[in-house]
């Protein structure tokens, strides 16, 4: 199998290319050119397996140049102590038509370690079989959980620097000092003033400078990316989707061949396009639910076909997915386009020259076809976090309970009660402040660590390990500084 760019179908280049390199030179994203095929008795099997069983079998059937052994070692050392429960994502069920997929009990508490444990592994085996003699500086832009995840990942590893950007005020107390506090004689965290879409920005202009290309060539390095425009960081999320499915038939809940709904909190759309994927693959998904907060491009996208970033932009309770730039929008385009990389080119300058685009009639077809989108208000997130507390003694996080609200939303609209799995992305610890308010407790003159024990009090839920464990550490990084001097900093830090 191999894979090509967005904006340009012609030149293909193998898994382990598209891996090393991350973003394509003229700006797109890489895409397979063949989607594989899972059919009733492939499902059948992976029921069988567990996840780190299932992961391989699902890789390998997009990465043609790693061998099953290779992902075998790799999805031992992604998937295995690092969790705090064997069945890395798990499934609870809350009542007979929905169910939640509970996406964060990896090391840093967030979905985000389903991909960026495994990331690693890949690229630095990709880098070999590409025959690169250069290391390897891992650029992020986050919005909260992907930088503290990908740190996790690349945390001293052999071979490669990582630096993270992420929006100054635009993240969780606890998620700024997951990340502030890393640790590893690799790493760089560096705050910039502005929104995560003008820190997701200054990194794109980065990687496509050719200037600055050039200059860290010479001094033996290269970029590359750990965020969702690498396809190394989106393939593995979509093992969990086909192991909900899983263990949904495994658990007698749902039958073989059944159609099942998915309800995904997303910002940046990789999550849900992953589903897309799965869906795409022959998992009997019937819709899956894209979920936005205030910013809620997604949605308005979905229900009218014009993409528009136009508009205010809300720190929210859920600022993981305060995005109005959704990059892996562009991988859908292109699936639904029938793959013409002319079109989706002309769609993504449009949104660069104007800020927004229309897609054609057929594109929007197929996207209602797939997709129903809903957004949701900042008192109506509070108030999902207590409802669910209340009515199911379930403590989930804010970008969680923008999900169950939509999903409340479209049954209520639809009248659709399909079995739905809710796509939990983070522990309610890591937004504990917003928690701890929407179930009742009191957060007058508490910091980060006294929401966090608060929250434990009442609800009794145990405080996940990697976050309590941060009261020890001592803060590394600290700074924050204009879009316009991200080159610089980048530049200093490779030369450190």
């Amino acid at each position: 199998m191999l894979y090509n760019s967005t904006r340009d179908g012609k030149n293909k280049i193998s898994a382990a290319e598209a891996i090393a390199t991350g973003l394509a030179r003229d700006g797109g994203l890489f895409v397979p050119d063949t989607i594989p095929a899972l059919n009733p008795e492939d499902i059948k099997a992976l029921c069988n397996m567990d996840y780190r069983q299932r992961a391989v079998k699902v890789m390998s059937m997009f990465l043609e140049d790693f061998t099953v052994s290779e992902l075998e070692v790799f999805a031992g050392k992604a998937y295995g102590l690092n969790y705090d429960t064997p069945d890395i994502a798990p499934v609870k069920t809350l009542d007979s038509n929905t169910h939640c997929l509970e996406l964060w009990h990896g090391p840093t508490c967030a979905f985000k370690d389903m991909a960026l444990q495994m990331l690693p592994h890949l690229l630095t085996a990709s880098l070999k079989k590409t025959g690169e003699t250069r290391r390897v500086c891992i650029l992020v832009a986050t919005s909260g959980d992907t930088g503290k995840a990908a740190l996790e990942g690349f945390a001293d590893v052999e071979g490669t620097k990582i630096f993270v950007f992420f929006p100054k005020d635009g993240v969780s107390d606890i998620q700024q000092m997951q990340m502030t506090t890393q640790g590893g004689d690799n790493v760089g965290v560096c705050s910039v003033v502005g929104n995560f879409d003008d820190v997701q920005t200054g990194v794109k202009l980065i990687f496509s400078d050719e200037k600055m290309r050039e200059e860290l060539t010479e001094k033996g390095w290269f970029l590359s990316s750990a965020n969702s425009i690498n396809w190394g960081r989106l393939l593995p999320q979509i093992v969990y989707y086909i192991s909900a499915y899983c263990d949904l038939v495994k658990a007698g809940r749902i039958n073989l061949g059944d159609e099942i709904n998915y309800c995904v909190p997303t910002g940046n759309f990789g999550n849900i396009l992953a589903g897309y994927y799965a869906k795409c693959m022959g998992l009997p998904v019937k819709k899956l639910i894209c979920a936005s907060n205030s910013n809620d491009v997604l949605t308005e996208f979905i229900n009218t076909g014009v993409y528009n970033r136009n508009r205010q932009f809300f720190t929210t309770v859920s600022p993981s997915m305060d995005i109005l730039v959704s990059s892996n929008l562009e991988r859908l385009l292109y699936e639904l386009s029938g793959k013409d990389a002319e079109l989706i080119s002309g769609y993504m300058k449009e949104l660069t020259d104007n800020g927004k685009y229309t897609v054609d009639r057929d594109i929007f077809s197929a996207v209602q076809s797939v997709f129903s989108g809903g957004s949701c208000g900042e008192e109506d997130t509070k108030n999902t976090v207590g409802k669910m507390y209340r009515e199911y003694n379930y403590l989930i996080d804010t970008h969680t309970a923008v999900a169950f609200k939509i999903l409340d939303d479209y049954r209520r609209g639809t009248g659709d009660m399909t079995d739905c799995v809710v796509v939990s992305t983070a522990s309610p610890y890591k937004f504990s402040q917003a928690v701890l308010s929407a179930i009742g407790g009191n957060t007058e003159g508490l910091d980060g660590f006294g929401y966090i024990d608060a929250l434990n009090r009442i609800s009794g839920v145990k405080i996940p390990r990697p976050l309590d464990e941060l009261r020890q550490k001592s803060v590394r990084f600290t700074g924050a500084i204009e879009k316009s001097a991200m080159p610089g900093r980048v530049k200093e830090f490779i030369a450190e």
